[in-house]
Order: C-alpha cells, then sequence, then structure tokens
C-alpha cells in the first residue's frame, strides 16, 4: 500500500465547512485476490427479506428430488437459471400451539419471530431488527423496508411488538429519500457534511452531556428507563458520525437516475405491480451497494394479496378461496398464475444484487437473502408445507443450490440460523414448539 490508507484523505475548508476528499480508486483498497479490504477487513455481509402473500400450489412448486440438480417445476420455473445463487427449504411448519390462529398473520409472525402471536401484535422485534443493530446501527439507515403493494403497512419488519417499520410504497419518494441532497456520495470529488446532520449531532451531544447529572437525581426505575433512552440517543450519534464522515469510495456506488413523476403509480394491477416492484428492488440494491444500510426488507404484495390479473375478475386472495382445482393439472390455475409472477418477481430481486459487482465476485456473494410467506398449501391456508428460500453466499458462510426437505420442523430454524450466520449471539430462537437452537447445517459451510 506504500503507506496510503483506505482512510487516507485530503483535508479543507469549503464554505466555512469542513470538507475532504477521499482517494477514489476503491479496488486500489483491495487485496491482491479482491476478496477483502488490503489491510484484511473482510468486504461486509449484509442481509435482506423478501416476502410474498399466500403460499403455493404443491404440485406445481415443490421439486420431486432434493439436494443438487433438483427440477423447477411451473410456479418456481423462474428461479432455474438463478439455481446456483439460491436455496429452496420446503415441508416446514410453524406451529401455533394452542394460539389463536389469525390467518394471514399467525404464519408470518413465527416465522419473523419464532412465536405464535396471540393477537395483532408480535411478542418481540422481528428477527431482521436483531441482525440490523448487529451489524448496521452506524450506517446512514439501519435498515430500509419497501414493498411494491402501494401500502405503507404492508410491513413485516417490527422495531418492537406493537411498532412496524413503515414500508416505503413510492419509487418517486423512496429515491427522494435515499438520493436526495442529504446523500453523502462516496463517489462524490467534495464532501460537505449536511447542516442539518450537523445541527442534530451538535444537539445530540449537548443532550448527552446531562446524563450523568439527571442520572444521580433518579430512582433505579427510571434510571432503567433513561439508560434505554440514552441508548437509542447513542445509536443515532453512531448514525449521525457517519453522515458527517466522508465515505470511502465505493465503485459499485451509481445512483441511478430520479424517477419522473409519471412512474408514481399506485394501482394493484399486476403489470403496476411488476413495475413498482423493479423500481423498489434497483434502488434498495443501490442503497445497499452505496453502504447506506446494511439490512434491507421487501415485500412483492400483501399477504391479503389483492393483485390484479388483466382480464380475470378475481384479486389473488379471493382466488385461492373461491377457483376450483383443475383436476388434471392438480392444482388452482389462476391462483398459480399469481404465484409465478411472485417467483418472477424474487428472481428479478435476486438478480438484481447478482448484477452489481463486488471485489471479486458479486453484491450478492455478500448477503444472505431469506424469502418467506404466510402459508403453505394457497388453498387451505395451512401452517405445514411452508417454503422458504434463501439466496447469496454471505460471504462465503452458506451454501448454496439446494433443494432441503425441511420434515416439518419449525419454520425458527430459518430465522435462527440467519441469526447466527450474520454474528448474533444467539443461543436459542422461538417459543414453545418454535423454540430451537437447530441451524439449517445442510446449507452452512
Amino acid at each position: 500500500m506504500n503507506g496510503l490508507s483506505r482512510r487516507r484523505v485530503l483535508r479543507g475548508v469549503l464554505n466555512g465547512g469542513a470538507v475532504t476528499v477521499g482517494l477514489p480508486l476503491l479496488n486500489y483498497y483491495l487485496n491482491g485476490n479482491g476478496t477483502a479490504f488490503a489491510d484484511g477487513t473482510p468486504l461486509p455481509v449484509r442481509f435482506g427479506t423478501w416476502s410474498w402473500g399466500l403460499g403455493m400450489s404443491p404440485a406445481a412448486f415443490v421439486p420431486k428430488k432434493t439436494g443438487k440438480d433438483f427440477e423447477f417445476p411451473e410456479e418456481i420455473e423462474a428461479l432455474a437459471p438463478l439455481r446456483d445463487k439460491i436455496n429452496l427449504l420446503t415441508n416446514i411448519t410453524a406451529f401455533r400451539d394452542n394460539s389463536q390462529l389469525m390467518c394471514h398473520f399467525t404464519g408470518w409472525a413465527i416465522s419473523r419471530t419464532g412465536n405464535a402471536p396471540n393477537s395483532r401484535n408480535l411478542s418481540s422485534e422481528t428477527y431482521d431488527i436483531k441482525i440490523a443493530n448487529q451489524i448496521s446501527r452506524s450506517r446512514r439507515f439501519k435498515t430500509l423496508t419497501a414493498n411494491a403493494a402501494a401500502d405503507a403497512r404492508v410491513s413485516f419488519s417490527y422495531e418492537d411488538p406493537n411498532t412496524p417499520n413503515p414500508a416505503e410504497y413510492s419509487p418517486v419518494l423512496f429515491y427522494s429519500r435515499l438520493f436526495g441532497p442529504e446523500f453523502p456520495n462516496p463517489n462524490a470529488k467534495e464532501f460537505k457534511p449536511s447542516p442539518r446532520a450537523m445541527s442534530r449531532k451538535s444537539v445530540l451531544s449537548a443532550v448527552m452531556q446531562e446524563m450523568d447529572a439527571v442520572n444521580k437525581r433518579v430512582g433505579a426505575e427510571d434510571r432503567a428507563r433513561l439508560d434505554q433512552y440514552f441508548t437509542g440517543l447513542r445509536h443515532l450519534e453512531h448514525q449521525f458520525d457517519q453522515q458527517l464522515t466522508k465515505p470511502e469510495p465505493i465503485a459499485a456506488c451509481n445512483p441511478p437516475a430520479a424517477p419522473k413523476d409519471s412512474d408514481m403509480k399506485l394501482g394493484n394491477e399486476s403489470p403496476l405491480v411488476i413495475q413498482r416492484h423493479k423500481m423498489m428492488t434497483d434502488l434498495l440494491a443501490m442503497a445497499v451497494a452505496c453502504d447506506q444500510t446494511r439490512v434491507i426488507n421487501m415485500a412483492y404484495c400483501a399477504m391479503l394479496s389483492n393483485t390484479i390479473k388483466p382480464g380475470y375478475e378475481k384479486p389473488h386472495h379471493t382466488t385461492t378461496h373461491e377457483e376450483p382445482i383443475d383436476e388434471k393439472l392438480g392444482y388452482q390455475p389462476n391462483c398459480s398464475w399469481f404465484t409465478r409472477r411472485c417467483m418472477e418477481g424474487f428472481a428479478s430481486y435476486v438478480q438484481a444484487f447478482a448484477n452489481i459487482k463486488e471485489g471479486d465476485g458479486t453484491l450478492l456473494d455478500n448477503m444472505l437473502i431469506v424469502a418467506d410467506t404466510d402459508h403453505g398449501v394457497a388453498r387451505l391456508h395451512s401452517l405445514d408445507g411452508m417454503p422458504v428460500f434463501t439466496a447469496g453466499r454471505a460471504g462465503g458462510k452458506v451454501k448454496t443450490g439446494l433443494h432441503i426437505d425441511m420434515k416439518g420442523t419449525t419454520i425458527a430454524r430459518v430465522g435462527y440460523t440467519a441469526l447466527r450466520t450474520m454474528g448474533v449471539d444467539v443461543q436459542k430462537f422461538g417459543d414453545r414448539s418454535n423454540t430451537t437452537s437447530d441451524l439449517i447445517s445442510d446449507i452452512l459451510v
């Protein structure tokens, strides 16, 4: 490296604000193999989720063969070109024990928390938040959540049992949030910290200085509450520190052009859902590539999906209940049509990260993505026979190209495996019949 650290910058003053200019050649900072930074620091590993509603039709979805070289039935045919980038886990159960069955809620709630809920509130934060607290606290956004359903309420990421993370649903507004005036472009020649971030930082610092004085005046219970509050402020301060520091150059960071206002169509017709999903996916992929966050969540549709097929009178959810099974096919053909569009969406989501070069591989190689749904069999709205996909190799920790029969075990094993793979130190995950400390070792290196 000849003494040139990847943190080396030129310093100066511009219009009264501190300015730093980073050295612009990202590859210069990598080792000779392109597998880590030159000082040995590994490339960051990111985490993502993707979800779709209403399960699947087993006859058209579940491969007959397990292990490698499994076939891709009609409903998942779109994923065949991505065979070496994904895993398919089938025959999984979300055990509700004696908890109330809340259709379209219980299944995904168990998937994301490991616990069967007794109300429309969750029992804890979702596991993506546990992961974000481990790997993404210091990013500009701890997490980013989006959907193609044109509804901010369609979110499967919860900060705590009662607080969902509202989803971004408009490509225009999402672009403005990500790449608007406060976006710290890591490849810009000049860097001027955001005045808003600077003012927030100074206010926070002043508040933090008062912490000791306040703690001396209150009882133990209030001190515990204040500690929780100030811990949150410290997390914010770390995020502001990141916004006030010139980012290191990132070759893969190439923000897209802003969407046009005419692209902001919020209908539920399938062509609009497909278009919105692509735009939101591209924005999420570039947000990760630009290191604005290391944890993302994307939903193709709501669990009670109201997507409309052109020329067909019933939306997706109604179709699952009312369409008869075709005796020759062994499944509901129109219901299957909706699932196929979902799987095409997941294929495009995975491919978006695979298209971005990073080091000697791709961004997807340094990610773990988990894709889940709320049910097993679409027509029955069952909590057994549920499918889950993973995508990416998590920086070399995960094997891909496999179909694994999970033999009816709890879906909480997926969350537990994701937590451990992403470095979260938990000894178990889930509650009652979903309690597990059993990793899905078949997909781990």
